[in-house]
C-alpha cells in the first residue's frame, strides 16, 4: 500500500500549523513504515502535486475550522472533505483543493483521502500551539496512527522494529 501522511498549515499563526507539528511529533515517536511517506507540506499548493499523485491513500494533517469546540478533533473522509474546506477553508486548504482537482482531471487522483483535523483556539502570529490544541497532539497521533497500515506500538510509544534494530 502507497500511503502519504501530509501535515499542512502554517507554523507562524499559532495553532494554523498544528498539522506540521503533529507531523512532527510522528517522526520523532515513531519509526514509519517505508510503505509510509510522511511530508511536511506547509502551505504548499501545486508544488505538492506529483507528490500527492497516484497514493493509495493520502492521510491529510491539519487545523480544521468546524465551529467546534477548540481542541475538537475530527476525521473526514472522501466526500464530506470539500463541503468542510467549501465552507471554512484556509488559503492552504483552498491550494489543497485544487491540488486534488488537477490530480483527478489528470487521472492520478488518491484512490482514498482521510482529512484528521483539530479545531483551533489561536490563529495569532506565534509558534507556540494554544493549550487547547497541545494537548490534543496524542489523541491525533493515535487517530493517524489507527489509519496507517501494519503498524506495531512498541510498549516505549514507537512502532516496532525500529531502523536500528534492523540493522543488528
Amino acid at each position: 500500500m502507497n500511503v502519504l501522511v501530509l501535515g499542512v498549515g502554517n507554523i507562524l499563526l499559532s495553532d494554523e500549523g498544528a498539522g506540521v507539528r503533529v507531523i512532527e511529533a510522528l517522526q520523532e515517536r515513531y519509526d514509519v513504515p517505508e510503505t509510509v511517506a510522511v511530508v511536511d507540506g506547509g502551505t504548499c499548493g501545486m508544488d505538492l502535486l506529483d507528490t500527492l499523485a497516484d497514493r493509495d491513500h493520502l492521510i491529510v494533517v491539519d487545523a480544521v475550522h468546524t465551529g467546534s469546540p477548540p481542541g475538537t478533533v475530527v476525521r473526514i473522509d472522501g466526500r464530506d472533505i470539500p463541503a468542510v474546506f467549501r465552507t471554512n477553508a484556509t488559503p492552504h486548504q483552498l491550494g489543497l483543493q485544487e491540488v486534488l482537482a488537477k490530480l483527478i482531471l489528470l487521472e492520478r487522483a488518491p484512490a482514498r483521502v482521510t482529512v484528521i483535523g483539530v479545531q483551533p483556539a489561536c490563529l495569532d502570529l506565534g509558534l507556540a500551539l494554544s493549550e487547547a490544541v497541545a494537548r490534543r497532539i496524542d489523541d491525533i497521533l493515535r487517530l493517524l496512527i489507527a489509519e496507517l497500515p501494519g503498524i506495531v506500538l512498541r510498549p516505549d510509544g514507537r512502532v516496532w522494529p525500529t531502523a536500528a534494530e534492523l540493522i543488528a
